[in-house]
């Protein structure tokens, strides 16, 4: 372990890209961990850490809703550690009875279990209406029909003390598709990340509190052939179990003028981490922009924006346990080029 300070250590994993690591559920998190131990402070989105059933807690991870961490590497918002979050949890009125229910038994397991702090309990005032969509390229996109009734339910929780919030919109379904069978056997892109980003994207910014979202789904018939990566999706009824111990511990959302000594900002990064085809996201080219340096890894997805194509200075790695190293080597003042041959 290293004694050095810790290095905080942005990981980026756009989500709805077919990412082949962290383009399934949690499938991410074993990196994840990894670059956590190597830089002694990670900040991550839920794209990385969510795993529907399955999560992980470790206190030098902080799990900050996608656009919000797009504004903390512009330095528009400071992250403040917290020992625990009240966590509204805000369903969708077009939400079966029956599947209502299984999410309100999450939450009270997780209660029960983990003794998170949950409540209270706010349903929209009419249906959200998600849709889903393909760009051309592939990559997954979603509408919401009532974004209005989104913001007034996340408003309303705010107003009942609610510190974040857990979103839980019922999804459309096919389960014939060959676009689902193709993700289940570990092809093709997760169809409802897109629209998963853009509830939660919505609601952040409105409320400035960390936000997430799980989606509301009928269980899948068993399938004999299923890849492992999504076999996180397929070990229960819902997918919010993952998302209240995200949010548990999720950080306060600071404007920079807010921030005090042992709150997060940019100017404390050492290092962005992310696949090397997707390296156009606002946080990475913020955080290029300032100097930081970028670890780019190679994790094969459906972009193709490259350091090469933005022209960008990189450190590349072929694998996130090379990045690790890359971060160690960053957090105990070791020159990368000095790792290299020939000099």
């Amino acid at each position: 372990m290293s004694s050095a300070a810790p290095l905080p250590t942005v990981m980026v994993i756009p989500t709805g890209i077919g990412c082949e690591l962290g383009g399934y559920a949690g499938d991410a998190i074993p990196a994840a961990r990894l670059l956590a131990a190597a830089s002694g402070c990670l900040i991550t989105h839920p794209n990385v850490m969510n795993a529907a059933a399955l999560y992980w807690s470790d206190p030098r991870i902080h799990y900050v809703e996608g656009s919000s961490l797009d504004r903390f590497a512009a330095g528009e918002l400071a992250l403040r550690p917290v020992r625990r979050q009240r966590i509204g949890l805000l369903l969708d009125a077009g939400i079966e009875p029956e599947l209502r229910q299984r999410h309100l038994q999450v939450a009270d397991g997780c209660r029960a279990s983990l003794g998170l702090e949950i409540g209270p309990v706010v349903d929209t005032d009419q249906p959200l209406a998600v849709s889903l969509s393909l760009g051309a390229s592939g990559i997954s996109w979603g509408r919401l029909g009532c974004p209005e009734a989104l913001l007034r339910a996340g408003a309303q929780l705010k107003a009942a003390g609610a510190t974040a919030i857990a979103v839980v919109a019922r999804f459309p379904e096919d389960p014939g598709s060959e676009a689902l069978a193709a993700y289940r056997q570990g092809s093709g892109v997760d169809a409802l990340a897109g629209a998963e980003a853009v509830i939660s994207h919505l609601l952040s910014q409105e409320l400035g509190l960390p936000c997430a979202h799980a989606p509301a789904l009928s269980p899948l018939p068993l399938d004999p052939d299923l890849d492992p990566r999504a076999a996180g999706e397929e070990l229960g009824y819902t997918f919010l179990a993952c998302v209240l111990v995200g949010l548990s511990r999720a950080p306060d959302l600071l404007t920079a003028g807010q921030a005090r000594a042992g709150d997060l900002q940019i100017e404390q990064v050492g290092a962005v981490v992310a696949p090397a085809g997707a390296l156009g996201g606002a946080a990475v080219l913020a955080a290029a922009e300032r100097g930081i340096p970028v670890i780019a890894v190679h994790n094969p997805c459906l972009l193709q924006v490259d350091a090469h194509a933005l022209g960008l200075e990189v450190l590349n790695a072929a694998s996130y346990s090379e990045a690790a190293g890359l971060l160690l080597a960053l957090r105990e003042g070791i020159s990368p080029a000095a790792l290299r041959r020939p000099l």
